[in-house]
């Protein structure tokens, strides 16, 4: 992690991150601490790392999302050369998603559906 951002202030708002227990809880926490504007581009933000993740085109990306090529190509400067931070996430979400498929498929065998 880059130095600049490690602080006992930045150590303090991770460990709260990581006591949010579900979406809702999320949803407060981030509305109380960011503005608006600040929550819609971390969320686009995201969007546009997905994205690049699925190569989709910067012109795709800027249609659907409204972010810049600016900001497309920070997102993907931080996919090539960050921390891996997005990839470590889209792999869990991957997982999470892979976890609740092979339930389902178990719940219907076992009801007969």
């Amino acid at each position: 992690m880059s130095k600049t951002v490690k602080s006992p202030a930045v150590d303090e708002l991770c460990d709260a991150v990581l006591l949010l227990r579900d979406r809702d809880e999320c949803y407060r926490f981030f509305q109380d601490l960011c503005t608006v504007t600040e929550l819609i581009s971390l969320g686009q933000r995201f969007e546009v790392a997905k994205m690049l993740t699925e190569e989709k085109t910067y012109l795709d990306i800027a249609r659907k999302t409204g972010a810049s090529t600016a900001t497309i190509s920070r997102v993907n400067r931080a996919l090539e050369y960050g921390n891996d931070g997005y990839r470590m996430i889209f792999d869990r979400v991957k997982e999470k998603c892979t976890e609740q498929d092979s339930k389902k498929e178990t719940d219907m065998e076992k009801t007969g559906g």
